[in-house]
């Protein structure tokens, strides 16, 4: 059986990330598409399921959130990696990470809006050191559309508290965790793993929030083979 992925970025990425992932789902004959949020330079997009076939949504970080709620119930399968159903936690850890995210609001008022980026796109790829044309949009300035899109969804950040509208109870998931994550707190992770206990669980104890690791490819792969 044939499956059609949809992918979702995260905050800050757009969809070229995409294009390793995309090449492998093409070579197993399986469709590809990308949703993109339209930060920088590339205009808004969100395909819809179409075919037959089994439906995936495969979604990095903030890009759960960013799915409409319609698309994500129709979903058959999902392939969450280094994501999130609250990004703030209770505590002090969420009382530092609340007060970083309005710095960063503030940042997008002003002329520090794209060394912001290009710092926290840098963060993200920790342990991996990475050129920001891979990561997003730390390549290019940020048009004021952008910085509008990006302020809101900070806000979004900031208020996720669980699993978003429409997630499938059904669907089959994989939870792919980066160890050394330095976007995602240990204690967000901890809570997805409990409000999905029956999900697969991959965790990479070298990666990064980005999963700047070709090797995720294959694993990834095999995983929506048992799907297909």
């Amino acid at each position: 059986m044939t499956l059609q992925l949809i992918a979702m970025h995260g905050w800050a990425g757009d969809q070229r990330g995409w294009a390793p992932f995309a090449a492998a789902a093409n070579r197993q004959g399986w469709s590809w598409s990308n949703g993109e949020r339209g930060y920088g330079g590339l205009p808004p997009a969100m395909p819809n399921w179409d075919g037959t076939g089994q439906r995936v949504l495969v979604v990095h970080s903030l890009g759960l959130h960013l799915v409409p709620a319609e698309l994500l119930r129709q979903a058959d399968g999902l392939i969450l990696l280094a994501t999130f159903g609250q990004f703030v936690p209770d505590g002090a850890a969420g009382r530092r990470l609340r007060t970083a995210l309005t710095g960063m609001a503030q940042a997008l008022e002003g002329t520090g809006a794209d060394a912001m980026l290009r710092d926290f796109l840098s963060r993200a790829a920790e342990p991996t050191p990475a050129d920001p044309a891979t990561l997003g949009i730390g390549d290019q300035p940020v048009p004021e559309a952008g910085r509008t899109l990006l302020r809101a969804d900070l806000e979004l950040l900031g208020n996720t508290s669980g699993l978003p509208e429409g997630f499938p109870a059904s669907a089959r998931v994989l939870i792919v965790e980066a160890g050394q994550d330095q976007i995602v707190v240990p204690q967000a992770r901890q809570q997805l793993r409990q409000a999905l206990p029956q999900a697969d669980l991959l965790h990479l104890a070298s990666a990064g929030h980005c999963l700047l690791n070709m090797s995720l490819i294959p694993i990834l792969m095999g995983w929506l083979g048992e799907l297909a």
